[in-house]
Parts: structure tokens; sequence; C-alpha cells
């Protein structure tokens, strides 16, 4: 498993000036579309909610429903509501006048004066959802799971995916072209593929093997895009221009594109900007609910986002309310046989199918890089054992292994009964 580690950095601003995400409740679901016919992986369709529907029901699915803000409307909030899963990305309107936030079960929810054009939370998907992003005019939206399957919504083209091949890391992140026509996915290991007018550029595979990539932008123009890791690091391909990295206590979970210039956001809202991406704001120092996972830019602002749902705006990007205060549904039959160290039954035996295909039911293996049942980094040891379990991996139980990597999952996932699929191994996570 990756994590961060110091590489590049630059200045950061810590400056606090974020929005409230605590206001009033409100709920205007507007028509529900459905998704386009083009999308990839095995898909289950099952009846989508339309308008009118009330916000006890919305507490219930978790998935698929507008929330409207704005001049003279209160604004809502998560307050009450059970989501199936994490929020795990953000995407602004370009013009700054709404956003949707995606859960990892693909469920969206769109505020302000964006539409909502269609979700994959009411259907059975192969791997969770990771990133959505905008199509340039606002009108549709591309959601991307962490196995490469796309789906595409609005007047946003589906033009391929990693759906259906063997990925060594899986996807986390979609970065469109300016002009729609085609976009990048880019994997945890830097890996990036290019479908439609995207060109490939060049990839960050072996550029950071100890800090996995959490994020790519593209440069104006289309003809460049930029690579962020957790530890800070970017990476420039094509026309992207190096100003530097981020130095930060804090991982950093993702990167937006200004211009020539690009901004870097760390798990605590700390806002890196560089290039002459202007610094309008951040969380960095302010205690947060909930870690960030994203941010988006729109033309005079950005908006970053965290795993409840909470919104901070700034800039020319309105706040129209976010899902902050609302929880997560855990399933119960998940939950059964809980051992001391917090990790169930189905995190076990899906851990333990990882620990016989990376070190064939040896749990107290170390190696200069990894160690340990499950192929740990050291660094990443480091970073998400915060239980107070042996400083090596190697040393600790497989339970207290296994609960670092329900950690871990939640992190880089969204999803604390996530796992590998493991059709081959391919070393350390």
């Amino acid at each position: 498993m990756h994590s961060p580690a110091p590489y590049r950095s630059t200045r950061s601003h810590r400056t606090t000036a974020s929005t409230d995400t605590d206001s009033p409740t409100a709920d205007s679901p507007t028509t529900a579309l459905p998704p386009t016919p083009a999308q990839s992986g095995t898909l289950r369709r099952r009846a989508f909610v339309a308008a009118g529907v009330i916000l006890a029901v919305l507490a219930l699915t978790g998935s698929a429903f507008s929330l409207a803000g704005g001049a003279g409307a209160g604004l809502p909030t998560g307050s009450g509501m059970q989501l199936n899963a994490p929020i795990v990305g953000a995407a602004a309107a370009p013009n700054g006048s709404g956003y949707w936030l995606v859960g990892a079960d693909g469920g969206v929810f769109s505020f302000g004066q964006v539409a909502f054009y269609g979700s994959t939370g009411a259907l059975h998907l192969n791997a969770p959802i990771v990133g959505i992003a905008s199509t340039p005019d606002g009108r549709g939206y591309w959601e991307v799971a962490s196995d490469g399957g796309v789906f595409a919504f609005g007047d946003a083209s589906f033009y391929g995916s990693t759906g259906g091949i063997h990925l060594n890391k899986p996807i986390v992140g979609i970065a469109p072209t300016p002009d729609g026509k085609g976009y990048w996915l880019v994997g945890a290991d830097g890996g990036v593929f290019a479908f439609g007018d995207a060109s490939f550029y060049g990839s960050a595979i072996n550029l950071t093997p100890t800090s996995a990539i959490v994020g790519i932008a593209a440069t104006p123009d289309g003809r460049g895009y930029w690579e962020a890791a957790a530890n800070g690091a970017v990476f420039t391909f094509g026309d992207a221009p190096y100003d530097g990295g981020a130095s930060s206590a804090q991982p950093v979970v993702g990167i937006s594109a200004l211009g020539t210039g690009y901004r870097l956001v760390a798990a605590d809202g700390g806002i890196f900007d560089l290039g002459g991406a202007p610094f309008l704001g951040s969380t960095g120092g302010q205690h947060l609910n909930k870690p960030m996972i994203g941010i988006s830019a729109s033309d005079g602002g950005y908006i970053t986002v965290a795993s409840d749902g909470g919104v901070f705006t700034y800039g020319d990007s309105g706040f129209y309310g976010s899902l902050a205060g609302s929880s997560v549904y855990s399933q119960p039959s998940l939950a059964l046989d809980v051992g001391a160290d917090g990790v169930t039954d189905f995190q076990r035996q899906a851990w333990f199918r990882v620990n016989m295909c990376e070190e064939g039911g040896l749990w107290n293996v170390d190696g200069p890089v990894y160690s340990g049942g499950l192929g740990f980094s050291h660094a990443n040891w480091a970073t998400f054992n915060t239980f107070g379990y042996p400083a090596d991996a190697a040393d600790a139980s497989a339970e207290q292994q296994i609960r670092v990597a329900v950690a871990f999952a939640v992190r880089y996932w969204g999803n604390p009964n996530a796992a590998p699929d493991q059709h081959g191994c391919s070393g350390g996570y």
C-alpha cells in the first residue's frame, strides 16, 4: 500500500475562509432522467426516483436527487439523512452556479442551479464509484469507478473505459478534455488511459513508488495534464508546466486546474495554489467532522468536499447547501462477529484472501519496502496505523493488520468493506 512521503514542496496557504455548511434544510427535487445507454460495466437496471420525492424517501435511498437552493430559498443539509455510501467526489458547474456530489454507490446529489441527469445509485456496480466530472457546459457529467468503468449522463458522451480489463491498481480520477469530447482516467499507480479526443502524453508509473496518485487535471488546451500524489508530488506531461508540489502534514487528496496553474487540497482542507492559481481560502487549521476527499474548480472559484458531504466554497463558487450532518448506512450483516480490534467477519475474510494471494498465508513477512501479510509499504503502515499497533506491520497480528487495511480502504475506496480484487497479485498496496 502506497503512502505519503516527502517529494517536492512549495509554499502553502492556511488562511481560513470557508463557507458554513450548517444551513437550514430545504429540498426541491427535479425530474430524474435515465442514464445514457453508453456505459461500461455489468449493470442491473432498476427504477430511478422521479420528481416529488419527499425527504423521508431521500433519507432511505441516498441516491439520485436534486437539492435546489438559491436566492430566497433555504439551503439544504444532510441533517437526519442516511446515505448508502460515503461521498467520494464533487464536480462544480463551470459558471459556479451549483455542484454535484457523488457517493461510492454512484448516487448523485445536485445543488444550486445544476440539474440532476441520472446516476448509478440504483444499479449494481462491479466496483465503487471514485469520482465525477462535469461537461464544459455543465449540462452533464461522468462518473468513474475504481475499475475504470465510465458512466455518462446528460450531454456527456461515453468514449470508452477500462471496465473490462485487468488493472494493476485502481482508477482514482477522471479529467475531461476542454471540449468534452474525451477524457483521461488515472490509476493509483499513475497509469493514464486516454479516450475520445484525449491524447496520451505520458504517465507517472514508477515515478512515485511509495505514494499513490490521487488525481489528474487537464491543461486549458487539452494538450497536457498534471498528476498529483498523496505525498504532494506533482508530475507534468505534455504542455503542463511544473510549478511545485505541496509540503503538507496531511495527505493530498485532489488536484484541480486553473489556466496554466493548479491547486492541491489536503485531507485537512489545506489548499496549495501553484502556478498563478489564486488562493481564495481553505479549512486548513480548522476542525472538520470528516476528512476532505476532493476539490473542483469553477471559472472564478473552487469547492472542496468532505466524505460526509460537507461543502466549502470559495471565490465566485456559490454555496447552495451540502450533505453535512448525514450518516452512512452500515449493513448489519457485515457487522456480525466483530473482533476485539473492530474487524468484522466480512472484512476479515476479504483480507485473508488478499493475504493468501500476497504472502501465501504468512503474516510476519518483512522487507525493505513492504511488510506484513498484506503487502503494506512501511510508509503507508505509518500513515494508517493510528491505533497504537506495532511500528512494523510484520510485528502486528493479522487482526491488527486487517484493521489498518480497513482504514486504508475507507480513504482510497470510500468503503470500509472494500478489498483488492485478487485476480492475480501485483505487489503491495
